[in-house]
């Protein structure tokens, strides 16, 4: 679905339960508020707030965060929010394995959320394939970069996989392989291109490979309908359109009958490179029986059938007659159909062409090796040079148009591009749309708000009537009347919609039974969800374990634990508490130490700050020789969050931490090398062994948080 944009674009609509302090506040819990100073010789303290009130709101924080974290958990974390705040462990899932003679068709991953990190299994016996194994880059979580699936179940089944089959090379198609298949080895089928792009992840991926792992591809023809036998199943490419090179239907003969995936396709009549979808192939397969269609569902809600790409190669060529100076043009880095004909239109102007963005290099580079663009030698120029040559003499094609951070575009947008510094009389187009689910409107239009204050022109696809100019953009995927096409030419005795959200598959299953098909036969799943297919019947068979891994920008793997602190970190920030109590005396050695990260400003609280460390003396006084440790640092602990809600409304993380050190006493004489008494250091008094730990405390401090943490 998506092209290959290493960015970490954000879901339309931030999760529920973001922004939620303000409904946890009531009317003596607004930031900020003093309530009465607390008094009085017990730690409960003279406060306006029960701590059970304290209690509750510090879980329900929990809680929130342990939902938006469960948006994206583990196959073995299958526990509820409630169940994890209580301490829960993760339910034990029942063995789904069944041997029956049925063909399963599981959707792992790409039956929900816009169609993200696509994987489906089909089985059969005792024999498997995957049908792409993608990730998802539009996680919204701190520090992570995109999602996998779970392959919890093929732990299971690991004996039983044959094949990964793959219907084109994006990376919401692609992007799991190199987590996935060194677990779980089998080949890698695919088109020229595709396979070509599948390599060029396994060489750029940033972590090692397992020992002994070796990266084994079958490149298969399309052109040809070769047929492959693996295990108990046989398999075919048939070429479709859509916005990469190489994009196919696979067609997956099994013991049951045929399946066929249509991957991400549209059907372009005219495509640039001439490669039109294959109905022909697809309408003889229809007429030869299909037993179940599994059809993509981005796009169903859009009316009619979406342009040929080749409408839009006039607007490069207007644009160009009449720039005054240099043009950037911002294109999805998969798109070889769009930069070859962008090339064109540059060398028709007599301009050289520079390439800016490492995927779309590295893409290029492998696209042009294998014969999919052709360029003119003499027309490419390093990005370094185009500060130096004359504004009428360039076009720079570059990543970006999603308003992508650290994208060449949006380098150069802000200022901080390493070799480009817009000015006026610059040209931009962005020749894309915002992708579907990605809510990416928001970083395009600030991105563009950059570009007008620099005094450059701007050209978009939304503005294209405003502008007077014609298309830059077409859609990969289908419209209305071509999912309709396809399941026309197919025929299927059973549909699956795949590859989309619930809602965009719901108008899919209203189409297929427009177009004929019993509703009976027809199934709207989610992942984890098992279809039974027989010559003649489908059912739905139970769940197997499924869910999602997610990946930081390193490549290693993040735990769901760790999600949640993050996230209640983002929302409530943290409090660290740090006491030095005399083990003899129970008494503080130092003033308490506060470090307060992301919750609130200490040098506009003082008042605050200050009660609370009266707070931690009286605590230290009262209770530290009357329970054990742990006791202490929780009751500790529960005391600070009643104290900190009761005057800011909030329930940030907090940290307690006791040092306790023994001052009574002096060291026993050193001894010299040969065992005879040394020279005997003079005993220390409790405040210079006071001093001196108060100087060591600082000096960790400081190497921590390089600032003094009194101050924050």
């Amino acid at each position: 679905m998506q092209p290959n944009n290493t960015s970490n674009r954000s879901p339309e609509g931030k999760p529920a339960g973001r922004n939620r302090n303000a409904s946890r506040r009531g009317s003596s819990g607004k930031p900020g508020q003093r309530s009465k100073k607390p008094q009085g010789p017990s730690m409960n303290t003279n406060l306006t707030t029960s701590r059970g009130q304290a209690v509750r709101a510090q879980r329900r924080a929990q809680t929130d965060a342990q939902r938006i974290a469960n948006q994206y958990v583990a196959a073995a974390s299958n526990v509820s929010a409630d169940e994890t705040a209580k301490g829960g462990q993760p339910r034990r899932r029942a063995n789904v394995i069944d041997d029956s003679p049925r063909l399963k068709i599981i959707g792992l991953g790409g039956m929900d959320g816009g169609g993200s990190k696509n994987m489906i299994l089909v089985e059969y016996r005792d024999d498997a394939v995957v049908l792409d194994c993608g990730n998802d880059l539009g996680v919204d979580l701190p520090g992570i970069n995109y999602a996998v699936a779970d392959t919890a179940y093929m732990e299971q089944i690991r004996h039983k996989l044959r094949a990964y089959i793959i219907t084109h090379g994006h990376l919401d198609h692609i992007g799991g392989l190199p987590h996935i298949v060194p677990k779980f080895p089998a080949p890698i089928y695919g088109s020229k291109f595709t396979i070509g792009r599948v390599e060029e992840i396994f060489e750029n991926f940033g972590l090692p490979m397992p020992d002994g792992f070796e990266l084994k591809t079958v490149t298969m023809n399309e052109d040809t309908h070769e047929r492959l036998k693996i295990g108990e199943f046989f398999v075919e490419l048939v070429r479709v359109t859509h916005s990469i090179p190489g994009s196919t239907c696979i067609v997956l003969d099994t013991p049951v009958g045929r399946i066929i995936n249509t991957g991400d396709f549209r059907l372009d009549p005219n495509p640039l490179d001439h490669e039109r979808s294959d109905m022909e192939r697809l309408k003889e397969l229809g007429n030869e029986g299909v037993l179940a269609l599994l059809s993509e569902s981005t796009t169903t809600e859009r009316m009619g059938r979406t342009p040929s790409e080749s409408t839009i190669e006039q607007s490069f060529i207007d644009i160009m007659n009449q720039a005054p100076g240099r043009i950037f043009v911002g294109v999805f880095s998969t798109n070889m159909n769009r930069i070859q004909m962008i090339i064109n239109a540059a060398v028709h102007h007599g301009r050289k062409v520079a390439i800016d963005g490492r995927s779309m290099v590295s893409t290029l580079e492998m696209a042009v090796r294998h014969g999919f663009v052709r360029i003119p030698k003499g027309t490419f120029v390093p990005i370094a040079s185009v500060g130096t040559m004359k504004d009428t003499d360039v076009v720079v094609v570059c990543t970006g148009s999603q308003g992508e951070p650290s994208s060449a575009l949006q380098r150069m947008s802000n200022g901080e591009h390493r070799h480009v510094k817009l000015k006026e009389q610059d040209t931009v187009i962005l020749s894309s749309t915002p992708i579907p689910y990605s809510g990416n409107d928001g970083a395009i239009r600030a991105m563009v708000d950059e570009f007008f204050k620099k005094g450059v022109h701007v050209f978009r696809h939304a503005t294209r009537e405003l502008d007077g100019i014609g298309p830059l953009h077409v859609s990969g995927h289908a419209s209305r009347d071509e999912y309709a096409d396809m399941i026309g030419m197919i025929k299927p005795k059973f549909f699956i919609p795949i590859y989309g959200d619930y809602t965009a598959k719901h108008y899919h299953v209203e189409l297929a039974v427009e177009y004929g098909i019993p509703r009976a036969n027809i199934a709207n799943v989610g992942n984890g969800q098992v279809i039974d297919l027989t010559a003649d019947k489908m059912e739905l068979g139970g769940e197997v374990p499924h869910g999602t891994i997610l990946v930081d920008q390193t490549g290693a793997i993040v735990n769901n634990v760790v999600i949640k602190d993050r996230v209640l970190l983002s929302e409530e920030g943290l409090v660290a508490i740090v006491l030095t109590i005399d083990k003899k005396t129970g008494t503080l050695l130092t003033s308490p130490d506060i470090i307060s990260r992301g919750f609130i400003y200490m040098r506009d609280n003082e008042e605050i700050m200050n009660g609370l460390r009266q707070e931690l003396k009286r605590a230290a006084v009262q209770r530290f020789k009357r329970v054990d440790l742990d006791r202490f640092k929780l009751e500790l602990k529960e005391h600070i969050t009643h104290y900190l809600f009761e005057h800011t409304g909030r329930s940030p993380i907090v940290i307690p931490v006791v040092n306790v050190i023994s001052v009574s006493g002096g060291k026993p004489p050193a001894r010299a090398k040969d065992g005879s008494p040394g020279k005997q250091e003079p005993e220390k008094t409790p405040e210079e062994i006071a001093a001196e730990q108060q100087k060591r405390f600082q000096e960790m401090r400081a190497r921590l948080l390089t600032q003094d943490a009194r101050i924050d």
